[in-house]
């Protein structure tokens, strides 16, 4: 339930969502009102940041969600977006949101700054005594907190993460990468389970689970483009077990140890996804309907990684429409039902 981490956007690549319930609306993400992208960097502050949406491998905030839950929902995306916005150096041009964080233009390319920066925004979300929050993104933001009680933990450890994606950029064990998703990815679930009221303990787990299967989906996708960056999310325990060198994942298209390398982690991100599963069959209503997209996304981009033959490096392999509905459906067919 993480946004792109490490991943600049794309043009979203599903054919236009019409007919049922789940074509028409589990596809779509609504931006909160006046919030519209229009252009290459959107109308409004913050537009172009929360038309992003569109281009992730599961449903944000779909329309057939209560408006306070789709504003909500937004309202997180578009705080974590712009945290890994600032992380990866994929602000707009020009230098308007390090103006709006109070810093001087050409800091936007100072990652470190910035998040500092964010971090003392996010401070006055939470009722700092320096006025109101600065950027728009986090003035939206701030509504949601106080209306829902969400305590700053989550929100921070998003920052974190990229201040690691600054310092870190290999990692030697599987181990180390589940806790660098701890930061990166599991945060966003437990934020949609306190929006939606329905944390708990168990959930969480599931919810944990789930969030670090999508994060590694989205590695496994991004290959090619993280190694753009001097980035690396394949344990490089596994790369030497599968005897893969860096040189290889530079290669225009996978050799027979990569392909192996990638299937590899995409059977333990399947494993991940089945024990979050429960998840889904533990709440009921819209708000099934909304994680059983969390989980069928995640398992519709690992069928995609799968249908290329395991061979990541050409570009992302990317779900169609029709199986990412077919996905969903066997989520919520499969999902045990508690209560």
């Amino acid at each position: 339930m993480t946004p792109g981490h490490g991943t600049s956007p794309r043009p979203h690549e599903l054919p236009d969502a019409s007919g049922s319930l789940l074509s028409g609306s589990l596809l779509s993400g609504s931006l909160p009102s006046g919030s519209s992208p229009s252009g290459p960097s959107g109308s409004r502050p913050g537009a172009a940041t929360l038309g992003k949406a569109r281009s992730e491998n599961f449903p944000v905030a779909p329309a057939f969600l209560p408006r306070a839950w789709r504003e909500g929902l937004m309202a997180v995306y578009g705080y974590a977006r712009l945290v890994d916005d600032i992380g990866d150096g994929d602000l707009a041009p020009g230098g308007h949101d390090a103006v709006l964080l109070g810093l001087d233009p050409a800091a936007t390319d100072d990652r470190t700054a910035m998040l500092d920066a964010l971090e003392a925004d996010l401070g006055r979300v939470f009722g700092g005594t320096d006025g109101p929050p600065r950027h728009p993104l986090m003035l939206a933001l701030q509504p949601v907190v106080r209306a829902h009680g969400l305590t700053p933990e989550s929100f921070l450890g998003l920052i974190e993460a990229n201040r690691q994606d600054q310092r870190v950029a290999r990692y030697a064990t599987y181990g180390e990468l589940v806790g660098y998703c701890e930061l990166s990815a599991n945060p966003v679930g437990r934020l949609v389970l306190d929006l939606t009221g329905t944390s708990t303990p168990e959930r969480i787990r599931r919810s944990d689970a789930v969030c670090t299967a999508l994060q590694i989906a989205e590695h496994l996708q991004d290959v090619a483009e993280d190694l753009a960056r001097d980035r690396i999310y394949l344990p490089g325990e596994d790369m030497r077990r599968f005897h893969v060198t860096e040189t290889d994942l530079k290669a225009p298209s996978a050799g027979a140890s990569v392909r192996a390398l990638v299937a590899f982690e995409t059977e333990r991100a399947r494993e991940l996804l089945d024990e979050g599963t429960p998840l889904v069959g533990s709440v009921h209503g819209r708000l099934r309907l909304l994680l059983a997209g969390f989980v069928g996304g995640g398992r519709a981009a690992l069928r995609a990684v799968t249908a290329a033959g395991f061979d990541v490096l050409p570009g992302p392999p990317k779900a169609t429409k029709s199986v990412l509905l077919r996905e969903v459906a066997a989520v919520l067919r499969s999902a045990p039902r508690k209560g």
